[in-house]
């Protein structure tokens, strides 16, 4: 899994640069020209953990859709699943933000979504559900799937 980090790209020079989480919401500077980073640009290349307390602002705020995966440390077909997750994340990280809720350490998020049965993976647009699948899916039926919500 990702290093809890999530990115952005300098308008003014093209330079990447890393933005903790707990900062998403804020304008920046880029490390490299001093140049203001948009406060909503962002994205992930790996599935990020979010906590309780960082969903909301990070699924409301990112400006690409966000896949969900409501996981726990003890469910095989989760752990089957996070390679596939990874993948879609490097494949699509400009596009859809990938983000990944243990449900034992996030119980009122889980709930709040009604999430029965794991692997669940809902897709949000401005923190709205667009899309929800439960159980494991294939690399190729997961692209599938959500290419269809991507602009």
């Amino acid at each position: 899994m990702g290093d809890n980090h999530l990115f952005t790209r300098c308008p003014a020079c093209g330079a990447r640069n890393r933005i903790p989480m707990e900062r998403a919401a804020q304008v920046g500077r880029c490390g490299r020209c001093r140049e203001a980073l948009p406060a909503r640009d962002f994205y992930a290349e790996t599935p990020i953990n979010v906590s309780e307390l960082k969903f909301d602002t990070i699924t409301r705020l990112s400006p690409h859709p966000v896949l969900v995966d409501f996981w726990a440390a003890w469910c095989a077909p989760c752990k089957q699943l996070a390679p596939v997750l990874d993948q879609l994340a490097a494949e699509l990280g400009g596009r859809l933000l990938v983000v990944k809720v243990n449900t034992e350490e996030a119980p009122t998020t889980a709930a709040r979504f009604g999430v029965r049965a794991i692997p669940t993976l809902v897709l949000l647009r401005s923190g709205i559900e667009v899309d929800r699948i439960t159980g494991a899916l294939s690399l190729p039926a997961l692209r599938q799937r959500v290419l269809t919500f991507l602009n």
